[in-house]
């Protein structure tokens, strides 16, 4: 069966804990296409030129250590902007979709750019406050020297270079289901997530 989930969202809003859940409840293959900006980002920091870094990026990248330090996220968010970067890694996210056996895949433009046929669509979404308190819990753990209104400027940062970006800004396909984390623990985003999209493969089975 090919079934593509797509999961769009801000940062720490909950998407990529929601889309590992839900390929696990389906016994689909998860892609987090975050990873592959944060391997090309990552690289940058190194010193490398981002176009090269997306055309010569491989699977082994992606198991970098540092892929989820902030600096790391800021550099990604940084080459999502530029085109030639995006086109370089659109293949690789095309053919993931379509694979024999359903595909989840999250990120910020996955289903208005990259999978707008999916079947399934959802855009996880909260506050930038809730967001960002998320973000430092984890960094705070992880003895990160940071503070929270500093998360919660780079949180404001991001969003605003996400979504007002020429090349596929950030925002819900128009036929996406949204859900707001905000208020909501994790197996209950996870109900309403997999609801969702029980809804769209129920009306492809009639």
């Amino acid at each position: 069966m090919r079934f593509t989930i797509a999961i769009d969202g801000p940062a720490a809003a909950g998407k990529g804990t929601i889309s590992k859940a839900v390929a696990a409840h389906y016994g689909f293959a998860h892609l987090d296409t975050g990873l592959l900006y944060r391997a090309v980002g990552a690289a940058t920091l190194d010193g490398k030129d981002p176009i090269e870094a997306a055309l010569t990026l491989v699977p082994k990248d992606l198991e970098r250590d540092d892929l989820r330090s902030a600096q790391v996220a800021q550099a990604a968010s940084r080459v999502a902007v530029i085109g030639e970067v995006r086109a370089a890694l659109l293949d690789f996210q095309h053919a993931f979709a379509r694979r024999d056996g359903g595909a989840v895949l999250d990120g910020r433009d996955i289903g208005t750019v990259i999978c707008p046929n999916a079947e399934a669509k959802l855009f996880v979404t909260a506050s930038a406050q809730v967001r960002a308190q998320r973000r430092y819990a984890e960094l705070s753990s992880k003895g990160a020297d940071v503070s929270l209104e500093q998360v919660l400027a780079d949180v404001k940062e991001r969003d605003a270079r996400d979504s007002e970006r020429a090349e596929a800004p950030m925002k819900p396909a128009e036929d996406s289901t949204t859900i707001d984390t905000s208020d909501l623990g994790i197996e209950e985003a996870i109900a309403k997530a997999v609801k969702a999209i029980e809804a769209r493969l129920s009306a492809r089975d009639r």
